[in-house]
Formats: structure tokens, C-alpha cells, sequence
């Protein structure tokens, strides 16, 4: 009787452990779900959006110029920051504000992106902070689940037009917008 209980609780605590070592190598290494919260990202992610991010863009190095990122934060390790990637390793950015007259410029260094919201105005970023390392980033956005399904593509760099992919109905639509130039 006391051989069969603890069997069965030694057998319940093996199949905890495993599948804990499951779950955390799925959401270490290929994605998990992420709450996004304040307006530096609006008008593409709204305030408690809920976004997937899939983490192999991290480990394999293919995070481009116009991804979205989950990163931990540079100036407080215990919280994770959604911004786009504007400048990779030897991009030229834009370091000063929009409302700033005359505008400085910088290199992004080797090892380091440069991370900007949608909502320059109301974003706290890499014009803040400097440059963010590569090793702080967690994971890439991939998806936004809404009413209907929309995936975040990058923004064209050519042009700098923001594009929001939309599923609806069997439609496919691509929304320009032009007024975040």
C-alpha cells in the first residue's frame, strides 16, 4: 500500500519535472504569448495588446531592420520593453527627437540595435538610453491576434511606410501608414 503511494507520487513528481522542462525550453527558445502595455508602440500595438513572439530570430541572428522586439529593459533588467529595431551593427541613425531642430546623427556599434517606438512622441527608446545590446532582446512580435488575424510585417525602409498585414474574410488587405513618415 505505502510502495504503490509513493510510486504513484515519485511517477507524478517525474511527469511535473518533464513537462516543466518542456514548457520552458518552448517558451525559452521557440515563443510564447506577450502583453504588451503603454502607447510607445501605437498605433501598430495598442495598450494591452496581446501579441505572440517566437524566439529563433534571437538565437539565429535574423533580426532586420523593422522587426518589433521583445528586450529586456536597459535601464530596468526586471522589465521587458516592445519596440521596433530601427538600426542594426553600422547603421547610421537618428539620435535626437522629432520636435528637436536640428537633428544629430550616430552609429549604431557592433553588438548593439537601435530601438525606436511608433510613438515618437510618447516613447521611452533607444534615443533615451543608446544603443541596446543584442543579447537583451527575448524575442521578434510575429503575431497579433485581433477579431481577425493580422501579422506584423517590417516596415519598407526605402520608403518608410508602415504595413499591417489583415486576414479578413478570405480578403487580404495591406494598410499604408504614410503618416508616420
Amino acid at each position: 500500500m505505502l510502495r504503490d503511494v509513493m510510486g504513484k507520487t515519485f511517477r507524478l513528481l517525474g511527469y511535473t519535472i518533464q513537462y516543466g522542462c518542456i514548457a520552458h525550453c518552448a517558451f525559452e527558445y521557440l515563443g510564447g504569448i506577450v502583453v504588451c502595455s503603454g502607447p510607445s508602440m501605437e498605433p501598430t500595438i495598442q495598450n494591452s495588446d496581446i501579441v505572440f513572439s517566437e524566439n529563433l530570430s534571437r538565437h539565429f541572428y535574423c533580426i532586420q531592420k523593422g522587426d518589433i522586439v521583445i528586450a529586456k529593459s536597459p535601464n530596468d533588467p526586471k522589465s521587458n520593453i516592445c519596440k521596433r529595431v530601427i538600426g542594426l551593427e553600422g547603421d547610421k541613425v537618428c539620435i535626437s527627437s522629432p520636435s528637436d531642430f536640428r537633428k544629430s546623427h550616430s552609429y549604431v556599434p557592433k553588438g548593439h540595435v537601435w530601438l525606436e517606438g511608433d510613438n515618437l512622441r510618447n516613447s521611452t527608446d533607444s534615443r533615451c538610453y543608446g544603443p541596446v545590446p543584442y543579447g537583451l532582446i527575448r524575442g521578434r512580435i510575429c503575431l497579433k491576434p485581433t477579431g481577425r488575424i493580422t501579422t506584423i510585417l517590417p516596415y519598407n525602409t526605402d520608403y518608410q511606410i508602415w504595413r499591417v498585414l489583415k486576414i479578413e474574410k478570405k480578403k487580404i488587405f495591406l494598410l499604408q501608414y504614410p503618416h508616420l513618415n
